[in-house]
């Protein structure tokens, strides 16, 4: 009988990970396991395969400290990360904490309504101005939201260690006793900002600065797609925090490909979006996007219930959707790690923090339409929507901390992939292209869409 107790499932990903810890760097090395530029030619090797030869990445891929130091070089510091929706900085001192590989970041936005990405190491010692633990009892101005240890309100920052106070757009505004630091500018000694950009009303960050496109530039293929939900008009309405132990591509791999309706959503998803039907489009070079269209039997009842004047979907439609995006869910992963999912009703956004070779930490959220906000019968509807968004994502944390657990095993064998995994066939082109230092479908020809 599969484990649906929320409870229940994040006591088993914690054993999971303790599990994961017993075989240390040290007994890993003593297995003879991949060296880093065997497994980067490894995963170039497989990727050049045709999809029906397809085959999974080496396990030191998802297991090897020196490949996931390779990755945060190469894909994510230079990326751009999505850290937050506009909707949840709505008004000026609006902030969010997020330690993304490392970093200790405030997204705030400002006096003047712009939102920026701050580092939270105070310029004079390093201390981080917003500790998470630490149970300091914050004599600045910030407030933290009721139930919230990573967001909140304020009107300046304050460092804990020596009172150096900065404005919202990270200026430094007060440093105490500094009148006798010889050359001391106090405009020198701002907090550091990293470079950002809102797109669809989310906000990146580039951590490094260097990033050669724009988000708009680089989502170009997307923008299409996802301009009839208006999304950067929608609210976020419901989020939960989630640790799991597994490799960031165990869960992007498991987002992207649905053959797993029919084994983990088998009483969910599988009866609603049969895993038969979904498919994948024409290759992209910095994205891939997926539908996952309703099964007839579902069509049918839809038309039934609207017929009689009813709702079937959790939230009211989202207005002017055309008939393919009324009748299926979406799948969009934006190179490296922007994964959402756009439905007739919602849209569910994942952020995803890679933390270690075998843990991540991840944010599920839900938008919706402001005008679905002020419907009657709203806090019926998040209630519904919470439980759906839950459960569904239950079925999954059981099979990601298992599927990592095995990769440290003597017994796990390279699998083949199916047609439907196709996804996880194009994540590997990724990184391969990667690797090369390109991107995919600029030095090889690009994979063709799979026919729905």
């Amino acid at each position: 009988m599969p484990v649906t107790n929320e409870t229940q499932v994040r006591q088993a990903a914690d054993v999971n990970q303790r599990l994961n810890g017993t075989r240390s760097s040290a007994w890993r090395r003593s297995r003879q396991e991949l060296t880093l530029p065997e497994i980067l030619a490894e995963i170039e090797r497989i990727a050049d395969l045709p999809l029906n030869r397809a085959t999974t990445l080496p396990k030191e891929a998802f297991t090897s400290d020196d490949y996931f130091a390779w990755e945060c070089e190469n894909l994510f510091h230079p990326g751009w990360t999505c850290l937050a929706h506009v909707s949840q900085l709505p008004l000026a001192g609006d902030f969010i904490n997020v330690d993304f590989l490392g970093e200790p970041l405030i997204v705030v936005r400002d006096k003047s309504q712009e939102v920026h990405v701050l580092s939270r190491s105070c310029p004079h010692r390093g201390m981080d101005i917003m500790p998470p633990g630490f149970g300091h009892d914050g004599h600045g101005p910030a407030e933290y939201r009721q139930g919230s240890q990573d967001r909140g309100q304020t009107r300046l920052f304050l460092c804990p260690y020596h009172s150096w106070t900065f404005e919202l757009d990270g200026q430094l505004k007060a440093c105490p006793e500094m009148g006798q630091a010889e050359g001391f500018e106090r405009c020198e000694w701002a907090l550091k900002e990293f470079r950002s950009e809102i797109w669809n009303g989310f906000v990146f960050v580039n951590l490094d600065g260097n990033a050669e496109e724009s988000v708009q530039m680089q989502y170009e293929d997307l923008a299409t797609n996802m301009t009839p939900w208006h999304i950067a008009e929608m609210h976020v309405v419901f989020e939960t925090h989630w640790d799991i132990p597994c490799n960031w591509k165990v869960l992007a791999e498991n987002f992207m490909e649905s053959y797993h309706h029919a084994g983990a959503h088998v009483k969910t998803l599988q009866p609603i979006m049969p895993a038969r039907g979904t498919w994948t489009e024409t290759e992209k070079s910095n994205c891939i996007r997926c539908h996952l269209p309703y099964g007839d039997k579902v069509r049918r009842e839809i038309v039934d219930v609207e017929s009689n004047g009813s709702q079937w979907d959790t939230f009211p439609l989202v207005e002017g959707l055309d008939d393919p995006a009324r009748h299926e869910w979406g799948l969009v992963m934006g190179y490296p790690l922007f994964t959402i999912v756009t439905a007739p009703d919602q849209v569910v956004w994942y952020r995803i923090e890679p933390v270690a070779p075998d843990q991540l930490r991840l944010l599920t959220s839900i938008l919706v339409p402001e005008s679905t906000t002020r419907h009657p019968q709203f806090a019926e509807m998040l209630e519904r929507g919470k439980k759906e968004a839950t459960e569904f994502h239950l079925e999954d944390m059981e099979m990601l901390s298992a599927v990592q657990r095995s990769l440290y095993s003597d017994g796990y064998q390279r699998g083949r992939l199916s047609h439907l995994e196709m996804p996880i066939w194009l994540i590997q082109r990724y990184l391969a292209a990667k690797i090369r230092g390109t991107k995919p479908t600029l030095d090889r020809d690009a994979a063709p869409a799979q026919c729905p």
